[in-house]
């Protein structure tokens, strides 16, 4: 039985308010000819954010593949677009673990320019076996440090 709050931190809920952050900085090449930021570009950022957090955390995805035999893919994404990035826009890309299954997880991603958010997404993600893609428990070595 869970007895902690909806915002204390917990093996099913780690939710924290720290955020980890990821720069962006927008090229010519995220843009239509008007300077403003394609909206499938959001999710290139959003991607590299998740894949420098699970970095930062010592997690590079191509050892988990490789030694492991493990690979997340998201089931589900939701996106909010609240405004325009445009070309030279500097960014910062958040990612915060709110729920962590034994086979999956829940993320809250943000992008920012300064103060003014840009776009938000609820990224749902599950660990598969790499060689059948079929669905298997997140190790064990990862789940200490998913908080």
């Amino acid at each position: 039985m869970n007895t902690s709050t909806p915002n204390e931190p917990n093996a099913e809920n780690p939710h924290t308010e720290a955020a980890f952050q990821w720069p962006v900085r927008v090229y010519w090449e995220d843009t239509d000819g008007g300077g403003v930021v394609y909206h499938a570009r959001y999710l290139h950022f959003f991607e590299r954010a998740r894949t420098e957090w699970l970095r930062s955390l010592g997690f590079d995805q191509s050892v988990l593949k490789a030694e492991h035999n493990i690979v997340f893919a998201i089931s589900q994404m939701d996106i909010k677009f609240l405004r325009a990035a445009h070309l030279d826009d500097e960014l910062q890309v958040s990612v915060r673990l709110v729920k962590r299954g034994r086979a999956s997880m829940q993320m809250e991603q943000e992008i920012r320019r300064g103060d003014e958010p840009i776009a938000r997404a609820v990224v749902y993600a599950g660990c598969l076996k790499a060689d059948v893609f079929k669905p298997t428990r997140i190790p064990s070595f990862m789940l200490a440090e998913l908080r």
